[in-house]
């Protein structure tokens, strides 16, 4: 096994990661790198806009929706966030459940969002409720000094007498809009809540079995399950 430090820093330059071969033997090495610097993910003062502390409480009153059907809240969560620009969701108390008990187990994960030339990769890592994403290359580049491009917010605070978990999302814009923020979010669910075994197994190679972990095999998934399809036409139809 060689120092993950030293593949690290042969990794900074993007050129140089092109080179390595996918599968390569050394990339077990470089994700428990990448695992030990996103863990200060998160951690972080929050900076660039992010707000600190975004509580459900801090967006709506808690006590007036208590009195609401899950469905009226569904809209009214809806309605709130239809107008402004971010990535929202109402997701089922027994879906999120699901997510949240793997994410315990394996809470960092690679997702691949679709450029106008192949693929770029984000690295999650769940922060309590939060859920912090940074492009990988600001990770190698970085190190722990990565700061969070993108966080989802999950509210489980009507989950057990409403059955649904609120969610929004913050995003650094220079990095991100929201069709590619939303792309990112979808991903969670599409590998966190899937009932496939192969899919999650992805998760689960990641986090227990790094040397095993080829990156293709997050782009064939995402490619297979069409989400990106949309996200890179549109980008296609953006070329001057």
């Amino acid at each position: 096994m060689s120092d993950p430090a030293a593949f690290e820093s042969r990794l900074e330059k993007r050129s140089e990661f092109r080179k390595q071969p996918v599968g390569h033997s050394r990339q077990g090495d470089f994700i428990k790198c990448v695992e030990q610097k996103t863990n200060a993910l998160g951690k972080q003062s929050v900076n660039r806009g992010f707000t600190k502390d975004k509580t459900l409480s801090s967006i709506f009153n808690i006590e007036m929706v208590k009195e609401k059907t899950a469905e009226e809240i569904k809209q009214i969560w809806q309605q709130y966030f239809a107008a402004k620009d971010t990535v929202y969701a109402v997701i089922p108390a027994e879906k999120f459940d699901l997510i949240w008990n793997r994410a315990q187990s394996c809470p960092t994960f690679l997702c691949a969002l679709p450029r106008r030339e192949g693929y770029e990769f984000f690295v999650g890592q769940w922060t309590g409720t939060e859920l912090h994403f940074t492009a990988l290359i600001n990770i190698q580049t970085r190190g722990e000094a990565a700061a969070s491009q993108l966080i989802l917010y999950h509210y489980p605070e009507l989950k057990e007498e409403k059955g649904i978990v609120l969610m929004t999302a913050e995003m650094d814009s220079t990095f991100l809009n929201v069709a590619e923020a939303q792309c990112i979010a979808n991903q969670v669910q599409l590998f966190y809540a899937t009932d496939r075994k192969e899919t999650y197994g992805l998760v689960e190679t990641f986090n227990l079995r790094p040397n095993e972990f080829k990156y293709m095999s997050v782009i064939a998934e995402l490619e297979q399950s069409g989400l990106g399809a949309e996200l890179k036409c549109a980008q296609n139809q953006n070329k001057t």
